[in-house]
């Protein structure tokens, strides 16, 4: 897939053909682990196949850790866990410079790796850590890596953060900046389980047996498959109209554009940014593989419109006061005529 040629035919639909079976292999094994959320589940892997970081929101006990152990089983990448707290420090989680003594070479600092120095860092509960500490992973997010006392460090590739947070308890949380909001290239909401569903769970959890999460790549081989499907993303066409499309829906949940609906001009303080756009773009592309093609549909657009832009969309008071979220005013201009 990384030397990729889309004009020929046979040798760009076995590469579609091999993306869409890895993807099932991935989400079959995540399923082992995992219960429903297949939509969640689903979302997850398609922002990591576009390259994107993901913020995964949730009451407490739904499987979202499980899902991020899973998922980086599955994927065969070295996976760390961050559990974010009002104490915690920027150090703790980039590193830091420590003196150390060693026989004939005297006294020196050398640099502690944090735990961020792995492909999949699961920042549980980010929303805990104060403002200060939730900016150390700004410039990992986007980078790629991190600088401790004007010192630059790259961070292993592949690197996804994939990060936690409670939407119902505001005692001793700090919301997230806008500015790292925009960082992440989906949000998706997990939601409860059904009946059915949590009888499954129960059974799953409380026996004696369990089915064990086996990796679709080999930790040698994982970084270079991975890529090889992120390339084909890359290449997926974006017709000239789907652009229009595109730039029309941003402009409508824009309220300074003359193209904005009236509700996004009540309620909307501030529209997505291009960078929104570019999620939208990236994640309708892995949709439009998933149906084997190499061109996005306008069904693309309307499957990742809401989970690359429901968090970067900043309403105002009246929002508030009147219930109207983010994920409404989406779906006006989603199903839109």
């Amino acid at each position: 897939m990384n030397n990729l040629d889309i004009r020929d035919t046979a040798s760009l639909s076995s590469a579609i053909e091999e993306f869409q079976t890895t993807f099932q292999r991935m989400e079959q094994e995540v399923g082992k682990s995992i219960v429903g959320m297949h939509d969640v589940v689903r979302g997850t892997l398609s922002a990591i196949c576009a390259r994107g970081h993901v913020l995964l929101e949730g009451v407490p006990g739904l499987g979202k850790t499980s899902l991020v152990k899973a998922i980086s089983t599955t994927l065969g990448l070295a996976f760390k866990r961050v559990q974010f707290t009002p104490d915690l420090m920027p150090s703790d989680i980039t590193g830091t410079q420590v003196l150390t003594e060693e026989p004939g070479e005297g006294r020196r600092f050398v640099f502690k790796e944090g735990p961020i120095f792995a492909n999949i860092i699961l920042a549980d509960e980010i929303n805990r850590a104060t403002p200060k500490t939730q900016s150390a992973l700004l410039e990992a997010m986007e980078e790629r890596q991190v600088t401790v006392l004007n010192q630059t460090y790259k961070l292993p590739q592949p690197f996804f953060v994939l990060a936690t947070q409670n939407p119902i308890e505001l005692e001793g949380t700090y919301p997230l900046p806008e500015a790292q909001l925009d960082r992440f290239l989906v949000k998706l909401l997990v939601p409860p389980p059904s009946s059915q569903q949590l009888k499954e769970i129960l059974s799953r959890t409380t026996g004696t047996s369990a089915q064990e999460v086996s990796p679709v790549f080999s930790a040698d081989t994982a970084s270079q498959k991975l890529g090889a499907m992120q390339n084909l993303v890359r290449h997926v066409v974006v017709s000239e109209p789907m652009q229009e499309v595109i730039v029309r829906l941003m402009a409508a949940l824009t309220p300074s554009s003359p193209f904005a609906t009236p509700n996004a001009k009540r309620y909307i303080r501030f529209g997505p940014g291009p960078r929104g756009a570019q999620a939208l773009v990236l994640s309708a592309k892995v949709a439009a593989l998933l149906d084997r093609r190499i061109n996005i549909a306008f069904e693309d657009i309307q499957l990742a419109i809401a989970p690359t832009l429901r968090h970067r969309l900043i309403l105002n008071f009246q929002a508030e006061a009147d219930g109207v979220t983010t994920d409404d005013l989406i779906a006006e201009v989603r199903n839109a005529k």
